[in-house]
């Protein structure tokens, strides 16, 4: 967690005892009442998740017996420190994001990466195409990019849709649940307290394999289940083909790396050095933080991206206003995920799970994934699984080592990916981009998605074995 954060965490009020003397029973009930509330107001009846976990916050409370005044106050509090924690560092990244899309440079690395591969490597190399853009880009902005090319590479090539698609797939989802700057993996390391650079390092270190068994491995056997050929209604365009010019190769990569690098450099140096005072611990204390690292690759990028593309100081200036709007909605979410998961905390849900478990004889990092899973599976969000899980088992954390706590947050986020079915959204957009009926996008996307998810635990305990 960064800094800021934790400067943030320490001055917001926190509850002292709990909002509610309720037994074990009672706030079991009031658990499961307030999640079936949220799981029922999304699916059935529609209703943006914002406002479902908000209600479903007030069910929490009153079925667990707290005064409602107390219930609000939990609330707003997780609200707001959630937001304050994580909020400036999802508008950063979907600045670059912005940047990386609108001045070509995400379409620059397709083109690079695709000249030099031969048909044999394709599928390695929208898999490596769909990592690296993933980085920066939130899924759905990112599915957007790649499927046109996608399609142009199935019907020059007349390659098969889903043994180049899944790979793509693959790397957009596992970066979207594994690795920060991403909204859920944020809002996880905030709940759970974990530090932000040792759970990006480790993330990207679950993510390189369970991309290649998900995405090139797994694409072979779905080739073989689904067949489809690019729909030809959809007529792919990219929007850097009408630009003059576009960033370099080099210079693309090296910005959206540059937050990377600089956050893995402070987890590395406060591993290695043990003085804090030196100078060397306290220039990455500052470049490292999430916060630094991200503006720096902002502000790097309005030059490398924007200006190298051609882009006015106005263009530029239209760019970053733009990429602020469409993310208003999912600020909501992850404050409103933050404000029921201190609502759980403070009605003492957690210290309950953390003494049940204590009986049940099972795996910290291993509940915290069937907990995400069940809100996965149930709400159709990932965003909304991994908020709640990480809220739920947070108690888990306290006398874990650093790495532990990260590993619970990668646990959390392989969960939120499991089985995305006709309640997720980005089931229907994945089945129409492809062109496929619903059992064809069950047999090749929502497997991949569970394959990615069940591997992903793996590789999270196997860890937690030798760490």
């Amino acid at each position: 967690m960064s800094a800021l954060s934790a400067e943030l965490l320490a001055a917001a009020p926190a509850a002292t005892e709990p909002i509610t003397s309720a037994g074990d029973t009672q706030l079991a009930v009031a658990a499961l009442a307030g999640i079936a509330v949220i799981v029922l107001l999304i699916t059935r009846w529609k209703m943006h998740a914002f406002l479902a976990l908000t209600i479903g916050t007030g069910v929490l409370g009153a079925v667990a017996g707290a005064p409602l005044a107390k219930t609000i106050a939990s609330f707003t509090t997780g609200l707001g420190t959630t937001v304050a924690g994580v909020g400036v560092l999802i508008a950063l990244g979907a600045i670059l994001g912005k940047l990386l899309a609108d001045s070509g440079g995400a379409d620059q690395i397709v083109d690079t990466v695709l000249a030099r591969t031969s048909e044999r490597r394709l599928p390695w190399a929208m898999a490596l195409i769909a990592g690296l853009i993933g980085l920066p880009l939130f899924f759905e902005v990112g599915i957007v990019l790649l499927i046109p090319v996608v399609l142009l590479v199935a019907r020059r090539g007349n390659h098969s849709l889903i043994r180049i698609g899944v790979p793509a797939l693959a790397g957009l989802s596992v970066m979207h649940g594994l690795v920060p700057p991403h909204p859920g993996p944020l809002a996880a390391i905030d709940s759970i307290h974990a530090d932000l650079g040792t759970t990006l390092a480790l993330g990207v270190l679950v993510a390189l394999p369970t991309v290649a068994i998900a995405g090139p491995l797994f694409g072979r056997f779905a080739d073989r289940w689904v067949k489809v050929t690019p729909p030809e209604h959809l007529t792919p365009t990219r929007a850097s083909d009408e630009l003059e010019k576009r960033p370099g190769f080099t210079a693309t990569v090296a910005t959206m790396l540059l937050p990377v690098v600089l956050m893995l450099g402070k987890a590395l140096v406060d591993v290695l050095v043990d003085d804090q005072g030196s100078l060397v611990f306290r220039i990455f204390d500052v470049i490292g933080s999430p916060l630094i690292a991200l503006l720096s690759a902002v502000v790097l990028g309005m030059f490398t991206l924007g200006r190298a593309a051609g882009f006015t100081k106005e263009r530029i200036s239209t760019t970053v206003d733009k990429s602020l709007g469409p993310i208003a909605g999912i600020l909501l979410i992850v404050g409103a995920g933050g404000g029921f998961k201190q609502t759980l905390i403070d009605a003492g849900i957690g210290n309950m799970i953390l003494g049940w478990s204590d009986g049940w004889n099972i795996s910290p990092l291993l509940l915290a994934w069937l907990i995400a899973v069940l809100i996965r599976v149930a709400t159709g969000s990932a965003t909304v699984a991994t908020i709640s899980a990480a809220g739920l088992v947070a108690p888990l954390a306290e006398g874990m080592t650093p790495t532990h706590a990260s590993l619970l947050v990668l646990a959390v986020g392989a969960g939120s990916l499991f089985f995305s079915h006709v309640n997720d959204a980005g089931f229907w957009l994945v089945k129409e981009y492809f062109g496929m009926n619903v059992p064809q996008t069950l047999k090749s996307w929502s497997a991949m998605e569970t394959v990615i998810s069940v591997v992903g635990i793996v590789f999270v305990l196997l860890l937690s074995l030798v760490l």
